[in-house]
């Protein structure tokens, strides 16, 4: 299968697929959740759990059964082998276990990410919350085609960003938010609640129409947010940089500077 046959249509049977391996990977995590697990530090000290190596390893398997031909970027295998060489602008972005301080500290937002990326724009994303058995699938293709949705207790519902209300609801990190640049954004904003949260569930809130705004002032992997952006967009929102412009992937660290989550204008 080659990069350039993915088509809405096709997108759309891998999200179905993948939610089952998002859920799967969920319950890996959830099992180690309630046990007393050990925590390490990468290189960047930043921590790791055994949840997040059993959780990439089931959704590597079924991602590179399901399309073989489209390279990985695995937040794990990243930190184990270093990033990837390849060609093209089409490829995985995984990060098995957002939010691991979370996960450490017992909390309830952490999240499972899948997205794909083509021509350089996440254009499916599939997110799952276990503690809140929450689960996010955003794909897009042409302007007219669409899906955004979020499935809990079984039931799925359509999701869109809602239009901008004079006073927005903004969201921020629990873990990586930096109160000077927050303050002065809040400033130019008429502000009628604020709300913290970690992991990608901000990008996913925003999707929803309860949120309208979610600036990011630190840096972050393109793995930690590429399944978000997918959501958001879909939604008919937007994920931009400083200038204005459409966040793209595959930047020469996967690393990405500021940029800005919002709702419809």
């Amino acid at each position: 299968m080659t990069q350039a046959s993915i088509d809405f249509a096709g997108l759309n049977a891998w999200a179905d697929r993948l939610t089952e391996t998002a859920r799967h990977a969920g319950t890996v995590i959830m099992g180690i959740y309630n046990s007393d697990f050990v925590v390490s530090e990468k290189a960047d000290d930043s921590p790791v759990t055994e949840a997040d190596r059993a959780a990439e390893r089931v959704i590597l398997a079924d991602v590179e059964a399901l399309a073989p031909a489209f390279p990985i970027v695995a937040e794990e295998r990243v930190a184990a082998e270093g990033l990837p060489k390849f060609e093209g602008e089409s490829f995985w972005l995984i990060d098995a276990l957002d939010g691991t301080k979370e996960f450490v500290k017992k909390g309830q937002d952490f999240t499972v990410n899948i997205a794909f990326v083509q021509k350089g724009i996440p254009v499916l994303g599939v997110i799952y919350a276990p503690v809140h058995d929450a689960l996010y699938v955003g794909v897009t293709g042409n302007t007219r085609q669409r899906r955004a949705e979020v499935w809990r207790g079984g039931v799925r519902a359509a999701i869109h960003c809602r239009p901008r209300p004079k006073q927005v609801i903004v969201a921020g990190s629990k873990s990586h938010e930096m109160s000077d640049n927050m303050k002065a954004f809040l400033a130019r904003h008429d502000v009628a609640e604020r709300t913290k949260l970690s992991s990608s569930l901000k990008f996913c809130l925003v999707a929803e129409g309860k949120v309208d705004l979610y600036p990011r002032f630190g840096p972050t992997s393109e793995w930690d947010i590429a399944a978000g952006h997918a959501i958001v967009r879909a939604a008919g929102g937007r994920v931009h940089d400083q200038a204005g412009n459409e966040l793209r992937y595959k930047k020469p660290d996967f690393r990405n500077g500021r940029f800005l989550v919002e709702g419809c204008a």
